[in-house]
């Protein structure tokens, strides 16, 4: 993708946590590095929202009738590779992506890593579901996070092997 524009709106819309400096150009190569990884054409479009857990909590219940919190959403706004467009950029708008900065922190303890490695994998994580990804299945579960872990180690931010597969 390195002769095609991406835009990442990016938003902060809680208090709970100070958002690190750099995390908004993590943000962007991160979502870069997906599109690229995934041989995406044309210009595209996303939107990045950092929230807390009680918003998340709110939106999970809201879309997804699940009334906890969770530590990433993705509102995917294409189907089967077909996307909304901008018509004053001709972008393709892939969706939006909901973060929530107190499971970052909880996360990036739990796991051993820093708060950009969290931010960068979950970013990850929902590009690709914005692209059509989805882990219903083990095998799809091992397909995404193959394509997590090549971006997190483009990016320079390696995993560890404390990862497992939950099931979400």
């Amino acid at each position: 993708m390195t002769k095609n524009k991406l835009r990442v709106i990016i938003s902060n819309k809680q208090k709970d946590v100070e958002i690190p400096t750099g995390v908004r150009m993590l943000v962007r190569r991160c979502c870069h590095a997906v599109l690229e990884l995934e041989n995406f054409e044309g210009y595209a479009e996303i939107s990045v929202t950092f929230v807390n857990n009680e918003q998340i909590r709110e939106l999970n219940n809201h879309y997804r009738n699940k009334d906890s919190a969770t530590d990433v959403l993705s509102f995917p706004m294409g189907e089967n590779g077909k996307y909304d467009t901008d018509l004053e950029t001709g972008a393709k708008i892939l969706g939006d992506v909901v973060i929530s900065m107190e499971k970052v922190v909880e996360q990036a303890e739990r796991f051993g890593h820093s708060l950009q490695r969290e931010i960068g994998y979950l970013t990850a994580h929902s590009v690709l579901h914005l692209l059509g990804y989805d882990h219903m299945t083990n095998l799809e579960k091992v397909h995404m996070r193959e394509k997590e872990e090549l971006v997190m180690n483009q990016l320079g931010l390696p995993g560890s092997t404390s990862y497992t597969l939950d099931d979400e």
